[in-house]
Formats: C-alpha cells, structure tokens, sequence
C-alpha cells in the first residue's frame, strides 16, 4: 500500500500564493509516482486536520515565517509525524537573516556587512553608504527589499506603510554589484550552479514567479573553479546548520573585483520553492531527477528528529 502524503500549503504568510502553487505542484507530482496524496491548506486547526487524516508524511510545502522558522516542524515533531526539509533547529537559524549570517561567517561562508536597525531609523536617513539593501530579517520571496542605489536623496519610504507586517527591525546590507547565482544541495549532494538573469530592478518577487520574469542559465557559465566553490560553499551552508533534505543557497558574484572577482553569500533557502519556474526542480532535472523523482526522493527522505 503507497504512503499516505499530506501536502501542507498555503498557510497565512505573505508567501500564501507561492506555497499554494509549489503544494499543488507537488501533489500532482507525488499522485503519479504512486503516493495517496491529500492537499491540506494550513490553517490554525492544522492539528485537528492531521489527526483525522492520519498521513504518513507531511510533505511541507509551507513558505513563509510559520513554515520555514521552525514552528511547524516544532508540532510535526511533537506529534511524531515524518516530514521533510530541515528540522526545527536548521529552520529558526537559516529564516532568521541575521543569526543566519553569524552561523555562515562561522562556517567560512563569505557573507556582506549589515546592521540591524528600527525601520524608522532606516527610513528616515542612510545608516549605510549608498549602494545598499533594505529587507526584512525573516521573510523570504524577496518581500519587502529595496535596493537603494548609489547617490539616492533619501531611504525607501516604503517600509513606513500602515501594512507593513514584517517586523520593526530591518536588516541594512552592503548591496554586492554583479551576477546572481544559485545552487541546491540535495542530502549530500550539490546539485548545477544556476545563474539568474532578469532585466527587473534585481530578482525580487515577479522575477522569481511570472512567467518570463528571469532566466535561468543552468549550467551558469563560469570559470570552473568558481563554478566548483559555489557548489562546495552550498554544501558548507547545508552542513553548518544541520539542513536536511533539498536546500537552496543563494550567492551574489561580483566578478569585476579583481581576478577571481567577489563571490557573498546571500542566503541559505530551506523551504525553496517548487513551481514550474522554480529552480532546485531544474536543477534536479540538468542532475538527471525528474520532478516526480525529486518529489519521491523527498518523501523516502522524511522523518522525525531532523
């Protein structure tokens, strides 16, 4: 008898649109590599949901603070059911920007200067020299980052709206001019380095989700030995916080600073989405995994304790 899934998506994050896409993605995916499969759009009575289900495994397709930072890995531990991705610790210290960037630095993964300040003391002057980025400390799908370019009057004003609902404290960061790149790890693995090309003003929600919003050149076209430390960088961001499962790690690379040019890791994604334009799926297809693949090695890869 096939395992039992639940995909849990949705949820109540600014991210809610992305996850229910990736979820439903997913769910047919796992349906034709055999699994029962049972979409569930994660509200506040997900633990009554769950125990009239009775699934084998949830399949976490959950994006956003509730689904990435721990706490629903925190209730899946709790009521002792497999899941996949990385466990509660990995979550909370990978989605928070800040305690992220001391465990990479840590890591001997090269990381940007930031501060973190009150979004009224950013908007209200430059704590930073121009060039630099506005974002949230734990949000993702670039939601909420601005990018103030050299020589800019004054700070973004956006971040004073009434709706604004990701935190009182932003993280300030030196921006890192150049080409963006991404690699996911999948287990132990590093999987084709990706570079990202969009003609918006950087990668930022529409590029990473409308169709025809950026290119994925895979495999990005770089020097090998650039192309090899990228990769090598993923796995080290993977292991320093105990990830399990599929990660993504994303990188800035400045190649115009001197011979082998600047290379900063941004961020370590581990809930990565799973849409037809996502990138780990690709990245799975150029290591020879379909997408029913990558799914189904999720699945068999799910547990407790992670």
């Amino acid at each position: 008898m096939s395992k039992h899934v639940a995909v849990l998506m949705g949820g109540w994050s600014n991210e809610r649109p992305v996850s229910l896409k990736s979820g439903t993605e997913c769910a047919a995916a796992l349906r034709r590599a055999g699994y029962r499969v049972t979409e569930v759009d994660v509200g506040r009575d997900i633990a009554k949901v769950l125990a009239d289900l009775k699934p084998d495994v949830a399949f976490n397709a959950l994006h956003g603070p509730f689904g990435e930072s721990g706490m629903i890995q925190g209730f899946l531990e709790l009521i002792e059911l497999p899941y996949t991705h990385s466990g509660v610790l990995a979550s909370a210290m990978a989605m928070d920007k800040h305690q992220a960037k001391i465990v990479l630095k840590a890591a001997g993964v090269p990381v940007t200067d930031h501060v973190i300040v009150p979004r009224g003391e950013a908007a209200r002057d430059h704590v930073l020299p121009t060039p630099y980025v506005v974002k949230p400390i734990s949000d993702g799908s670039s939601f909420g980052v601005y990018i103030v370019p050299k020589g800019a009057n004054r700070p973004p004003q956006e971040i004073l709206r009434e709706d604004w609902n990701s935190g009182e404290e932003v993280m300030v960061e030196r921006y890192i001019p150049g080409r963006e790149l991404t690699c996911a790890v999948m287990g132990d693995v590093a999987l084709g380095v990706t570079e990202i090309v969009t003609d918006l003003s950087f990668y930022n929600y529409e590029a990473k989700y409308a169709q025809g919003g950026s290119v994925h050149i895979i495999p990005a076209q770089l020097k090998p030995k650039i192309y090899d430390k990228v990769q090598k960088l993923s796995l080290a961001a993977h292991a320093a916080f105990g990830c399990r499962g599929v990660t993504r790690t994303d990188f800035r690379y400045n190649d115009a600073a001197g011979e082998d040019g600047e290379l900063v890791c941004l961020e370590i994604n581990t809930q990565p989405g799973m849409t037809e334009t996502s990138l780990v799926p690709e990245q799975a297809k150029h290591a020879g995994h379909s997408f029913e693949e990558l799914v189904a090695w999720m699945v068999e890869d799910a547990s407790c304790n992670r």
